[in-house]
């Protein structure tokens, strides 16, 4: 059985940092593409990074510059290091797996059960 685990959420001041990571089992992790989503209270769910099987990266502007996304194939992992947090990046985050980073997100098929970040002012 596919499972997305996310971890690493929390509180942070502005300017803070978090470093979240996605812990994946019960499908061939390689192949997938790794994506981070949030979704803030009253907002759709946004994609904000990814990273194909081939270690290609996508970066929303919102982020860009200031969140990293990597993968380690050997522990079926995705890690998502954000730097300089805002308080607009207070939101639940979720990674979600599908071969391709730019697929639509109803196509992602497996998803995590999210981990809320929240940034202070």
């Amino acid at each position: 059985q596919a499972q997305l685990v996310e971890s690493g959420g929390g509180a942070v001041q502005t300017g803070g940092s978090l470093r979240l990571s996605c812990a994946a089992s019960g499908f061939a992790f390689f192949h997938y593409a790794i994506a981070w989503f949030r979704q803030a209270p009253g907002k759709e769910r946004e994609k904000i990074s990814c990273i194909s099987s081939e270690s290609n990266t996508y970066y929303a502007e919102s982020v860009k510059g200031r969140f990293t996304i990597s993968r380690d194939n050997a522990k079926n992992t995705v890690s998502l290091q954000m730097n300089s947090l805002k308080p607009e990046d207070t939101a639940v985050y979720y990674c979600a797996a599908d071969p391709f980073c730019d697929s639509y997100i109803r196509e992602f098929g497996y998803w995590g059960q999210g981990t809320q970040v929240t940034v202070s002012s």
